[in-house]
């Protein structure tokens, strides 16, 4: 095998982990012109090598694809104080996250061609890792009237959704899927039953109740999800659940998958990590939407995820700054950063024994990627070569002041992870190194 390439780059002596093809073991991998060139399985070296060839000796650390996290926020354009496209670019790096789906509850709302354009022009002028947006379903993500969905997808856009807003009006949710059908649109939805929900700060129970939070009760998930699950239905859309997080919403969804429903779910990186008692004493980098739930709820996010029926994981990266939660609790703005601190968080369930690596990994760059149809999220010949060398086992003490994030709201801050991210390319340009 010859890489003969100027830049050309080498990893030898790796772990591969690639859910796509389902190998997990000891290889080694050529990038040359930003492309995957070659793949070496198994203890077979990587055979002669051209002189230019950069070689990076992995020494056993694990060599992935990129992570693709399809729900992320950032402040641009209209509140650059939060985040900027470059800074949560930069976090993204930082945390291996390669490609990236950002929300279109910006200022102005990414509701028309001209906004995709402009997130796709700012993207490619940042030159660090990938973003692509999500259109709004409705104009002005109010819920009301239907976006330009054709012409948004036309323009790169990659799903369309309203965000936190949950469309109440279920005849213009019908129209959308239709609507969106016929051009091949995924449409994401948040289940979330706003006559039950607005307001609330926490899960309903007894928690909720000691610390005298407004709640809202688990159920208001899944009375949404059912009506989505019976709007998919009739109409035969592809919908995307964004972040199912109750047992009992679960469950319905369980049951619209056996029917064979084209619907897909996703969760949230902090569902997974933490529970309502995290909260503590009104810690409102916990306040999060949806709120934190019960340990119940969350151990069956957790199986969920296990038995891949929920078959992505999502950073949910919320920026809020200081401002915004140096507030009494039911006050501040819910949300947590959480690009950088993604992989390590989700590699704790890897460390416990309770998910396998190759499917936790798949949640975050296969499974996403085959989603949205992206090539990237694999390795394998040919495709882009969006990669991340990281040391699985080394031992990361979050703390959130050094997050690269322009706000600094992780959950995680306090906590010791397992997980380092040590190089992140990007179509074969090392966009961070640790």
């Amino acid at each position: 095998m010859t890489a003969a390439s100027r830049g050309a780059i080498a990893f030898a002596n790796v772990r591969l982990v690639d859910p796509a093809s389902g190998y997990d073991g000891p290889g080694g991998l050529i990038v040359a012109e930003g492309v995957i060139a070659d793949v070496v399985k198994g203890d077979k070296g990587l055979g002669s090598l051209a002189r230019d060839v950069e070689v990076i000796d992995g020494r056993g650390c694990a060599l992935l694809p990129g992570l693709v996290d399809i729900r992320v926020k950032t402040g641009e354009p209209g509140a650059e104080t939060k985040e900027t496209l470059k800074s949560a670019a930069l976090a993204a790096a930082a945390g291996g996250v390669t490609s990236m789906v950002v929300q279109p509850d910006t200022n102005p709302v990414i509701d028309e061609p001209s906004v995709v354009d402009f997130i796709l022009r700012r993207a490619r002028d940042i030159e660090l890792v990938k973003v692509y947006p999500a259109g709004a379903a409705t104009k002005g993500a109010h819920g009301e009237r239907m976006a330009e969905i054709g012409l948004m997808a036309e323009a790169g856009c990659l799903y369309v959704s309203d965000a936190d807003r949950p469309i109440v009006d279920s005849k213009v949710l019908r129209r959308v899927l239709s609507y969106a059908k016929a051009f091949g649109v995924l449409v994401a939805h948040r289940p979330a039953d706003p006559w039950l929900s607005t307001g609330a700060a926490a899960s309903e129970g007894e928690f909720a109740s000691r610390m005298g939070l407004p709640s809202v009760p688990a159920v208001a998930e899944k009375i949404m999800l059912e009506r989505d699950l019976a709007l998919a239905e009739l109409t035969g859309a592809r919908l995307l659940v964004d972040q199912l997080t109750t047992a009992e919403a679960i469950e319905s969804f369980r049951r619209a998958r056996a029917k064979g429903l084209p619907v897909t779910a996703t969760t949230s990186i902090n569902h997974l990590s933490f529970n309502e008692i995290d909260i503590g004493d009104y810690r409102t980098f916990c306040k999060l939407d949806p709120p934190l739930r019960s340990e119940d709820d969350r151990q069956a996010v957790i199986e969920a995820v296990a038995s891949g029926l929920i078959e992505i994981v999502v950073s949910a990266h919320a920026p809020a700054p200081a401002e915004d939660k140096r507030l009494p609790y039911d006050e501040a703005a819910p949300g947590a950063v959480g690009l950088q601190t993604l992989l390590p968080a989700l590699l704790t369930f890897h460390h416990e024994g309770r998910i396998p690596l190759i499917d936790l990994i798949r949640t975050v760059t296969s499974a996403p990627a085959d989603l949205l149809g992206l090539p990237q999220g694999r390795l394998a010949k040919g495709a882009p070569a969006d990669l991340v060398l990281a040391d699985l086992a080394a031992p990361l003490l979050i703390d959130a002041d050094k997050l690269v994030s322009k706000s600094k709201n992780s959950p995680f801050d306090g906590r010791r992870l397992q997980g380092k991210v040590l190089r992140t390319l990007v179509d074969g340009r090392t966009v961070y190194s640790g």
